[in-house]
């Protein structure tokens, strides 16, 4: 006999009748929103809804709601939502958001608790642990997926012009050098637009940053990821490179996304926000690609790239219901908790898992190809104080650039705008 049904016998039994059980069942129901960000497969609602029914399987009190955010309006849509006092439950994301913006203005709760569970947490990469943890010590985030975010070229392109004598095939790498001679070999082939500096919004800012600081191993921020520290010799350098680049075009009229889209059709040669998921995004919805896609390590001045990682997990908004709080951890423990439903999670965001140990794609030749890119993650510095608004005067100094600003007086305001406390 079921504890519930047990209670009933026991509450009638006494006198108490059915308006008290009903109660008693009503407390057993949780209805929970998860709000996801467009994470690979996590966009697509047969994708969730196939988690949600295994979940449902053995939750069948908790019903889980489901939000499908963009990149263009997701954080205008949350933000609008917190501001209403309509915070969403979970929402799947990454530091940038989960701990470095709404963790920084105490709206999230403490999942610290889950990650004690060393069969949840035990070989989670520790770069990605400290990534999912506040300067207060409390735990924002639980990590499912990662990725090394790279660029891409057209290889047929390439090939055509004679261009591919400029990369290592092998390794996916190539100097600045290579790259200044491949991006004029393409140009004086009759590529007008070899590649661009997108900056109509923050979509896919992730590419120009990695771009313009591997140039010449220019830096972001500090070491510590206290403060913006992009004013420096190396990326005024890398950015009079590319003003200067025939062939490369300052876009404000495009963001990453539409970065992609104009790759993929063939209309550019390389691609700077790219990483596994956009080639199989890409793939699956463009039946009409007709040209192999390579990808490639950002270029440097002779040292090792350095990639920006991607981390992706659940963060739960406490909305000072303590019964939503914990069915919002008890669907991350299902998902994180068991082994098949991790592998369906991580496989659904066509990301890579964060566990040391995980073998998910031990035979995906297609992921293997991608993992060439893991051992080059630099340090997550997404978690500097004012990531939000630092994106925003990323994209700006580059369209300032773009319209004919000095660089060197670019790269100093966007310091000194990204580093300004708010009143």
């Amino acid at each position: 006999m079921s504890f519930l049904a047990a209670l009933a016998l026991m509450l009638t039994a006494c006198g108490n009748g059915n308006e008290v059980i009903d109660e008693a069942v009503e407390k057993q129901e949780t209805n929970i929103s998860l709000w996801t960000y467009p994470v690979g497969n996590w966009a697509n609602s047969s994708t969730v809804a196939g988690l949600l029914t295994d979940f449902n399987k053995k939750y069948p009190d908790i019903h889980v709601s489901v939000n499908y955010l963009t990149y263009e309006d997701g954080d205008a849509e949350i933000n609008k939502a917190i501001e209403e006092g309509n915070a969403p439950d979970i929402v799947f994301e990454g530091p940038e958001r989960l701990v470095a913006d709404w963790g920084s203005r105490e709206l999230m709760a403490d999942l610290t608790d889950l990650w004690e569970d060393e069969n949840m947490a035990g070989d989670i990469y520790e770069a990605v642990r400290a990534a999912c943890k506040h300067n207060n010590g409390k735990y924002y985030e639980f990590p499912i997926c990662m990725t090394a975010h790279c660029m891409a070229i057209n290889y047929e392109m390439f090939k055509d012009a004679g261009a591919l004598k400029y990369i290592d095939e092998e390794k996916r790498t190539w100097t600045t050098q290579d790259f200044k001679d491949a991006v004029e070999t393409l140009y004086a082939y009759g590529q007008e637009d070899v590649g661009v500096v997108y900056c109509g919004g923050q979509g896919g800012d992730q590419g120009t940053r990695a771009l313009i600081t591997n140039l010449y191993g220019g830096a972001f921020t500090d070491a510590d990821h206290t403060k913006y520290a992009a004013y420096n010799d190396e990326n005024a350098r890398a950015l009079e490179l590319l003003k200067n680049l025939d062939g490369i075009r300052f876009a404000d009229d495009m963001v990453g996304g539409d970065e992609v889209k104009r790759f993929a059709n063939g209309e550019l040669a390389m691609a700077f926000c790219w990483n596994a998921s956009m080639e199989l995004t890409q793939t699956i919805n463009n039946p009409n690609l007709n040209f192999e896609i390579m990808p490639m390590a950002f270029p440097t001045d002779g040292m090792p790239p350095t990639l920006q990682g991607g981390i992706w997990g659940f963060g739960v908004f406490d909305n000072g219901d303590s019964d939503k709080t914990e069915a919002a951890k008890t669907f991350i423990r299902f998902i994180a908790g068991d082994d098949a439903e991790y592998s369906k999670a991580v496989i659904a965001s066509s990301q890579f898992p964060v566990r040391e140990s995980s073998t998910i794609y031990s035979n995906d030749e297609f992921m293997n190809e991608y993992s060439i890119f893991m051992p080059y993650i630099g340090d997550y510095y997404q978690v500097t104080p004012n990531w939000a608004n630092a994106r925003t005067y990323w994209w700006n100094m580059l369209q300032n650039i773009g319209k004919g600003m000095d660089v060197s007086d670019a790269l100093r305001q966007f310091d000194d705008e990204a580093n300004a406390k708010d009143d």
